[in-house]
């Protein structure tokens, strides 16, 4: 639900009117059914609403009786009809069913530290006038964006960088060391962006600012959990279904018609099979399929749909959406070589023809272990041999795009230069330094929360389904959820060759055996193979030194490469991805902006 935008200025310097009104404008996919904006000298904050919960009585701004407390969000506090109950009882009642007031009225009781209570995904701005200050918050793990820019003298935000584009600051530059690090991860790992000086609100992270300063704390932290041992396996069981059950029934809290993305994977099944357990009409589902078999996963889609009933819309695709990447880019604001955003958005398009709100299987790969990459690496034999920096840096390795010296080879003389100096495993140290108390799927798993989920799986359905004005709710991101998946020992998330061990148990009886052991099929089309067939031209004039003026790559290497795959020499598809996402990135808004 909606974009969120504004400023706040140190010096109490107000930005001009259709300045902020433009930020607004950029992000209206986000929220094409309402915007309001508010304004006082120095600051403002402004929503473009997608209406899910109380259609009629919560737009926003919310402001105080008083006028002196004004709040914005983007996002669902999936528990604000329990929240709003106790506010009742205590005196603070709320006047509509707004989620939004919600957050109102508990700050007015208690402060900003009301944010511990909130269950959802969301990214909230309140400006309080009594302290001429304004908060910026962001949900536990990152489902709702939310990118910041300051100058010294203004902090500017919004849910999507060209919201912030757009406070009239000079375009900013390409961030070098940000696209060292894209080379590395794939995604541009946050609190990095590619433009300089934009940068991320972290996760699970709360901002202040007033004219003295800016205040920067961790409000929730997954690394403090700490595992449990000695629990049996059927105890583990009835805790993750009944967590997560009760996830999907908050998930289902909406004023407008909602369904489910159902791939016929382990991860959309179950949440599937959860939601008709709560819901007295059938289930909406969407899933597109291919001709393709090998990317083909309608067939066990519909087999889903037919064991829980639902209303299923399955529409064939063409596998070629190589046309849709720049746009794809655009609402990303970012390069991805993952070219999964691309079915992505067809099957967002297809659920939006029907509902503004899915459910959705995100987060469980990396809470339970679910790729097989953590089977292979995890099977090598001498893993139990290798010390934590060998673990910690064979794991960075095997999750790494390319190596610090195939970036070298690649950049032009003076940027290797440049960025000799700088190495893409100091973003991912620290993370395992805050979980040396787990084991090490655990480490690695935590690791890809914080990096993979937050920095590219995350970003995937919501700007995706956001470019559609789609919302889309993650019952595996509750936090409680979270917890208890770091709770639960790696041993039984990746146990004798069989990734998601305990968690498929739990579902089996739901979902059938079928389903839950069914071989994982990645959300993809065979880009690999169009390189070096029908879209071999494609690469060669996608892949370009420059990024947008700036010289990058060695003209000469780069030409190596992709002509090494074009010829069928080296499998070079992942890396021949990222270069054309940033040659997409550099043409992004003139090839797509609406």
């Amino acid at each position: 639900m909606c974009g969120i935008f504004g400023y706040f200025h140190r010096d109490g310097h107000s930005m001009p009117a259709d300045a902020l009104r433009a930020m607004g404008e950029s992000i209206r996919h986000r929220g094409p059914d309402d915007q309001g904006i508010f304004s006082a000298p120095g600051v403002g904050l402004g929503n473009q609403r997608l209406s899910i919960i109380d259609l009629a009585g919560g737009h926003q701004p919310f402001l105080s009786d008083d006028g002196r407390i004004v709040v914005v969000q983007n996002g669902e506090i999936f528990n604000h009809v329990e929240l709003a109950q106790e506010l009742a009882r205590s005196g603070h009642p709320c006047r509509t069913h707004s989620d939004t007031e919600v957050l109102l009225r508990l700050y007015e009781r208690e402060g900003i530290g009301f944010i511990h209570k909130l269950n959802g995904m969301f990214a909230i701005a309140i400006y309080d006038a009594r302290e001429q200050a304004m908060y910026l918050v962001r949900d536990r793990i990152g489902v709702k964006p939310l990118y910041l820019h300051d100058d010294g003298q203004q902090l500017t935000f919004g849910s999507e960088i060209k919201a912030v584009l757009k406070a009239g600051m000079p375009t900013p530059g390409m961030d070098e060391e940000a696209l060292h690090h894209f080379l590395s991860f794939n995604y541009v790992p946050a609190p990095f962006t590619l433009y300089q000086g934009v940068r991320h609100l972290m996760p699970g992270h709360l901002l202040k600012i007033d004219a003295a300063g800016t205040q920067v704390r961790r409000w929730w932290n997954l690394a403090e959990v700490a595992p449990e041992h000695g629990r049996s396996e059927g105890d583990w069981i009835e805790e993750f279904n009944a967590v997560l059950d009760d996830a999907v029934r908050l998930r289902l809290r909406s004023d407008v018609p909602f369904g489910a993305f159902l791939s016929g994977g382990v991860d959309s099944s179950t949440i599937v099979g959860l939601m008709a357990r709560h819901m007295a009409e059938p289930v909406k589902t969407f899933c597109i399929g291919f001709d393709d078999p090998r990317y083909d996963e309608s067939a066990f889609a519909q087999e889903a749909a037919d064991r829980f009933g639902t209303q299923h819309v399955m529409e064939k695709v063409d596998p070629d959406m190589l046309d849709l990447w720049p746009m794809a880019t655009y609402h990303c604001d970012q390069p991805h070589g993952d070219v999964s955003f691309l079915p992505t958005y067809r099957v967002s398009a297809l659920a939006a023809r029907h509902v503004k709100v899915v459910l959705t299987g995100d987060g469980g790969d990396e809470l339970f272990a679910g790729y097989d990459k953590y089977k292979d690496f995890f099977a090598q034999p001498e893993a139990g041999s290798w010390s934590d920096d060998e673990f910690q840096r064979r794991y960075f390795d095997s999750i790494s795009l390319f190596t610090h010296r195939g970036k070298q080879a690649l950049y032009e003389p003076a940027l290797a230069r440049r960025l000799d100096a700088v190495n893409s495993f100091d973003v991912a140290r620290p993370y395992f330094q805050e979980v040396a108390h787990q084991d090490r799927i655990n480490q690695a798993l935590y690791l890809d929360m914080q990096l993979l989920l937050s920095g590219n799986n995350l970003v995937k359905p919501d700007r995706m389904g956001m470019a559609v004005s789609l919302e889309a709710r993650t019952p595996f991101l509750d936090y409680r959820m979270m917890e208890l998946a770091f709770r639960m020992p790696g041993s039984l998330k990746l146990k004798d060759g069989v990734t998601k061990y305990l968690y498929k148990k739990a579902v089996a009886p739901l979902i059938g055996e079928n389903l839950a052991y069914r071989r994982k099929q990645m959300f993809t089309v065979p880009v690999g193979e169009w390189f070096r067939t029908s879209k071999a031209d494609y690469v060669h004039s996608h892949c370009r030194a420059k990024v947008g003026e700036s010289p990058v790559f060695d003209p000469s290497a780069l030409q190596r490469m992709a002509s090494a795959h074009v010829a069928g020499q080296e499998n070079r598809t992942r890396e021949l991805r990222a270069v054309i996402a940033l040659s997409h990135w550099a043409c992004a808004e003139k090839e797509s902006a609406p």
